[in-house]
C-alpha cells in the first residue's frame, strides 16, 4: 500500500476506525492519518485518531476539525457556531502529508456522502480535489443489508470516477450465519469489487501488541 487511501463506510458505526488502523498497521513504510472532521466529542475526549494510536502507536495524526454534537460534521458545526474548514484546506494537508510520508489514509465521517464543509462537500468532493494517486477503501457489515449499502456506495464513487481499492468487513463474527457467509460471497458480484479484507469482530479491544501483530493477516 502506498499513496493515499480514503477510508469511507456504508454508514456510521461500520467500524472505519479499527479498519484504519489496521490498514496503518500493515503498511511498510511511514504512514500518517487524517481525520478531516470528528464529531461527538468534547476538546479532552479522546477521538478516533486517538483510538488509532491505542492500537498501532502511531504519532503522525491530523485532525480537521473536532464538534461536540453526534452529527454529520455539516450539521454539527451549524448548531455550533464553528466555521468547518474546507475541502480545498484538507486537499491541501492531504498533499503536503503525502510529500513526506509512503502512505496516507483518510477516515471519512459517516458514508462518503456525509458533507465536511460549510458548502455541503463530502468526501467525494474532497477525493476530487487531489492532484495526486488515491483510491478509496469502502469499510461495510456482514450482515443483512450491506449488499444494497455496499452497492450504493460503490455506485456513488464510480458515478464520480473515483477509483476503489476494495471493501473491507469492518467486522467478521468469529461464528458467521447464514447471511453473513452469503454476503461474503455475494459482495464482489453485486459491487464488482472484491472484498480485500475481513476485521474480526472485537479486534478493536486488542492490546497493541496483540493488534500490530495480527493486521496484516486481516488483507488479502
Amino acid at each position: 500500500m502506498s499513496g493515499v487511501l480514503f477510508v469511507t463506510g456504508t454508514d456510521t458505526g461500520v467500524g472505519k476506525t479499527v479498519v484504519t488502523a489496521a490498514l496503518a498497521a500493515s503498511a511498510d513504510g511511514s504512514v500518517a492519518v487524517l481525520k478531516p472532521a470528528q464529531t461527538g466529542v468534547t476538546a479532552d475526549e479522546p477521538g478516533d485518531l486517538q483510538e488509532v494510536q491505542r492500537l498501532t502507536g502511531l504519532t503522525e495524526l491530523h485532525e480537521g476539525v473536532r464538534l461536540l454534537d453526534p452529527l454529520a460534521p455539516t450539521t454539527a458545526g451549524r448548531r455550533q457556531g464553528v466555521a468547518l474548514p474546507s475541502v480545498d484546506e484538507h486537499a491541501e494537508t492531504i498533499e503536503k502529508l503525502a510529500l513526506d510520508h509512503d502512505l496516507v489514509l483518510v477516515e471519512g465521517a459517516g458514508g462518503l456522502l456525509v458533507g465536511l464543509d460549510d458548502d455541503g462537500n463530502d468526501l467525494a468532493d474532497l477525493a476530487a480535489r487531489l492532484e495526486i494517486p488515491f483510491a478509496f477503501v469502502v469499510v461495510a457489515r456482514a450482515g443483512l443489508g450491506t449488499l444494497n449499502h455496499a452497492g450504493l456506495t460503490v455506485e456513488a464513487l464510480r458515478a464520480r470516477a473515483l477509483p476503489i481499492a476494495g471493501l473491507v468487513i469492518g467486522s467478521w463474527p468469529a461464528e458467521p450465519e447464514l447471511a453473513e457467509q452469503c454476503n461474503l460471497d455475494d459482495l464482489p458480484t453485486t459491487t464488482g469489487v472484491p472484498v480485500i479484507g475481513r476485521i474480526p469482530e472485537g479486534a478493536g479491544a486488542l492490546d497493541r501488541e496483540s493488534f500490530v501483530a495480527a493486521a496484516a493477516g486481516w488483507f488479502d
